[in-house]
């Protein structure tokens, strides 16, 4: 556990930090106001990390023909790694899915770690942001090497987050161009039997520099009424009949339809338990 010494004495007007040893990536601060008051706290970075325990398969999430076969593509490139690596045939492990937010972006990444059987690491960038942009390159870095290190799948969502804030604030400008190159080089130098996924609904704003990094960029559109008609088919046919009659919507994304179609069931059930409270005697 890293330590951090912090000492109040009366002739400072501000503390003293004694010393910092980092170690697993945990920090515990000591607070001294004087020789008879010391207490302590601790913080932990990986408070900011996911891990994701649910289970799902490709199949479960709705894609294009094209969309699941670079993706069973890429499965099968990391079961084979040594393989390929005998032939001297890179391994694609830095991919990008893009698109509209709700079509499956995140069910992917826990799908494709499920398949490699291997954990899976959610970091929402927008959540490690700071506005000490160094702290945040070095919780970036403890993090990544966190992944290379347990041979876990790294899932960065909302990586736009890093594109909208090079442009907030123009004093931001040069630091936050600092932060961008941290990231081009932890995923240039990570390692090829890792895997890192990134999702963003806004490709366009991201440098380019990062883009180019991505061996494969992987696109998610609005799904068509006819993607969407298969997909109530297949979440209503758990329910009974009766309460599958839903009024369908269409031009929205896979979540808002899962949400719309649950509600409207949900609400079905509840007028059925409802009429049959009534008619009992």
């Amino acid at each position: 556990m890293g330590v951090i010494f912090i000492c109040f004495f009366p002739s400072l007007a501000y503390p003293l930090i004694l010393f910092q040893v980092p170690e697993n990536h945990s920090i515990k601060l000591y607070l001294c106001t004087d020789k008879n008051h010391f207490f302590s706290f601790s913080m932990n970075l990986y408070n900011l990390i996911i891990q994701d325990k649910e289970e799902v398969t490709l199949n479960d999430v709705f894609l294009g023909s094209n969309n699941r076969d670079q993706l069973v593509q890429l499965i099968k490139e990391h079961n084979y790694v040594k393989e390929l690596q005998e032939y001297g045939l890179p391994v694609n492990n830095k991919i990008l899915l893009q698109g509209k937010s709700g079509c499956g972006k995140t069910m992917t990444a826990k799908a494709v770690a499920n398949a490699l059987g291997k954990n899976i690491l959610i970091l929402n960038l927008s959540n490690i942001v700071s506005s000490r942009i160094g702290e945040t390159s070095q919780n970036i870095k403890m993090i990544f090497d966190k992944a290379a290190r347990e041979r876990s799948v790294l899932f960065l969502d909302e990586l736009d987050q890093i594109g909208k804030a090079r442009g907030s604030d123009d004093k931001d400008v040069g630091e936050m161009r600092r932060l961008v190159n941290t990231l081009i080089q932890l995923i240039d130098y990570y390692p090829e039997n890792a895997l890192l996924l990134c999702a963003t609904n806004h490709a366009e704003i991201i440098d380019t520099a990062l883009l180019r990094r991505f061996q494969l960029k992987i696109n998610y559109e609005m799904p068509s009424a006819e993607f969407l008609d298969t997909f109530y088919d297949n979440l209503l046919s758990k329910f009974p009949e009766d309460l599958r009659n839903i009024d369908r919507r269409y031009s929205i994304s896979f979540a808002e339809a899962k949400d719309h179609a649950l509600t409207s069931v949900k609400s079905a059930l509840i007028k059925k338990l409802e009429s049959q409270e009534i008619t009992q005697p």
